[in-house]
């Protein structure tokens, strides 16, 4: 049989319609009365079935019943979030494979040759494989393994963006109140009593001096 040549007058859906349950038509339709809704509570309401996943009626919910263990939502676990301090990883292994020897590794070179996408995330060099030719890398940050082995290999490693080095807290010390008087040392006292000794020798040469004038 030939198909026949479509036109406004014969268009037809793909699928036959199907009719929608018309609820709320009287007790004779079958969907009467509560129109399948029950009686009354929060289901029977409008809007009652766009609730959330995992919603439970205004009751404390499940995750918020259970402990909160540790994981990527802690500030000093795995970014995520407002913490996301996240870097794209090159391994010296990528480097070695792409680029020849004595070529210059910048973020734009990187992008040419397919190891990163784009350069508005933190690139940072890792020491995976072994390197073997002299390059001249540019990144954000390297690992200490990949620095030793770019500049084993003869190349240079330059780092755009410094490490942090964290600043020791010191205590200070107590100043002395002060009640306390500093103790003196024999050091302190033996020129004293020198002194004593010194000025009873000078008197006693006084006096024979006046006894040999008279």
């Amino acid at each position: 049989m030939p198909e026949e040549e479509l036109t406004l007058s014969n268009l037809k859906p793909a699928q036959p319609r199907r009719a929608r349950k018309r609820v709320g038509r009287g007790l004779g339709s079958g969907k009467g009365r509560y129109s399948g809704r029950g009686i009354k509570g929060q289901k029977a309401r409008s809007g009652s079935h766009t609730m959330r996943a995992g919603f439970e009626g205004g009751q404390m919910p499940i995750y918020m019943r259970l402990g909160k263990q540790r994981g990527p939502y802690s500030k000093d676990a795995m970014p995520i979030g407002p913490h996301r301090t996240s870097t794209i990883p090159v391994n010296l292994r990528d480097l070695d494979r792409v680029f020849d020897d004595g070529s210059e590794v910048t973020l734009e070179a990187l992008v040419e040759k397919g190891l990163i996408k784009n350069t508005r995330t933190d690139v940072k060099i890792l020491g995976q494989g072994d390197l073997k030719k002299k390059l001249t890398v540019t990144a954000h940050s390297f690992s200490a393994s990949a620095r030793e082995k770019i500049e084993k290999a003869g190349g240079t490693a330059t780092a755009l963006r410094e490490p942090v080095v964290k600043k020791k807290r010191t205590r200070k010390a107590k100043p002395a109140t002060a009640e306390e008087e500093p103790e003196t040392t024999e050091a302190q006292e033996a020129p004293a009593d020198e002194a004593e000794d010194v000025s009873s020798e000078e008197s006693g040469a006084a006096d024979s001096e006046e006894s040999e004038s008279e």
